[in-house]
């Protein structure tokens, strides 16, 4: 036992001796350009070497929780640089990073304002009636609402591992959330709540992952490409912006504690959301093993959307493992790039 201690502090040793001798962990290196802002919201549109196979752009729209680079971690296994190989054309919505200024900055705001601005500067630079949207996680909620609102706008529509029917109560996250004095914690924290508050929340949901992964370290840091790719997933779970204290606020009450969405009850804008409305081809993306989205927070968006043309996709991994990793390469891009091109005609 003694010698495997001391064969262990020796390996550790050396792991921290060749991170220490890393100079940069870059993210996000697919080449893009920024084609509009408003204040910290920023527009970006990945550079293509070739023309796109489908005419339709894509708009991704991210999640408000966490950064939208971990849909281009590592060049090898980007969900962004797959998509572009597999002949789309896309842009994707960087919300900034929010601070006291934001601290009232309302879900119609981000919807009504933000995706509706982005929808229409594409349409305008390519000269179509509609695009593609594409919703991730809390993004894809968004995404839904504005497809009900706006549906002259979109041509098909995405949603990955997107929460829509809040009943669940399996799922710790979904359990919490039920039970949070949301307005405690928002008026507490001065409006703005911050992202270290949040990524406790995920790390309690299943607290020996993050023990088993930096107990692994040493043997991970042996491998030079394995160590990089740790320190880039480290990189992008520390980087977790703060949320504006009212979308968080309506977000936890409206979904999570009354589950308006699905009932048809949630208003935005002066204006009620039916997911009826939604009648355009619509992907469904859920993963088998989400533990922060359960599968059947998603899946019940299939009966309650209006469209005709409807698919249910299952990913045969965990939340994280839609975007990064060798399936979501093999698997999943081609899947939705296919599921788009062979739509982009009608």
């Amino acid at each position: 036992m003694a010698n495997e201690f001391i064969e262990y502090v020796n390996t550790a040793t050396e792991a921290l001796l060749q991170i220490s001798e890393i100079d940069e962990v870059d993210i996000a290196t697919a080449p893009r350009e920024t084609v509009w802002e408003d204040g910290k919201v920023q527009l970006y549109h990945f550079k293509r070497d070739t023309p796109a196979i489908a005419k339709t752009p894509v708009l991704v729209s991210y999640a408000l929780v966490n950064r939208w680079e971990m849909m281009d971690l590592q060049p090898n296994l980007s969900f962004i640089r797959k998509l572009l190989q597999e002949g789309l054309d896309i842009y994707l919505i960087d919300w900034g990073y929010a601070s006291g200024i934001d601290r009232y900055k309302t879900m119609d705001d981000y919807i009504l304002g933000d995706i509706h601005e982005c929808v229409e500067f594409i349409c305008r630079k390519h000269q179509v009636e509609k695009i593609n949207l594409l919703g991730v996680c809390q993004g894809g909620t968004f995404s839904l609402i504005y497809a009900s609102l706006f549906p002259e706008n979109i041509k098909n529509l995405i949603t990955t591992v997107t929460p829509v029917d809040f009943k669940e109560e399996n799922g710790l996250l979904f359990l919490w959330a039920k039970h949070m004095d949301v307005d405690a914690i928002v008026d507490g924290f001065g409006g703005v709540v911050p992202g270290d508050f949040l990524n406790s929340g995920f790390d309690l949901l299943k607290p020996m992952n993050k023990a088993r992964k930096f107990a692994n370290l040493p043997q991970v840091a042996q491998n030079k490409d394995k160590l990089m790719n740790f320190l880039r997933m480290e990189k992008w779970v520390a980087d977790s912006p703060a949320q504006a204290g009212e979308t968080y606020r309506r977000f936890i009450k409206d979904f999570y504690q009354n589950n308006k969405l699905i009932r048809g009850e949630f208003e935005i804008g002066g204006e009620k959301v039916s997911l009826k409305n939604i009648t355009m081809p619509v992907l469904t993306v859920y993963a088998k093993d989400d533990h922060i989205v359960p599968p059947v927070s998603t899946i019940p968006v299939h009966d309650a959307i209006g469209s005709k043309d409807k698919e249910l996709l299952e990913f045969p991994g965990g939340h994280i493992g839609v975007f990064v990793g060798s399936r979501s390469q093999k698997l999943l891009t081609p899947a939705i790039a296919k599921w788009l091109i062979d739509r982009d005609g009608q």
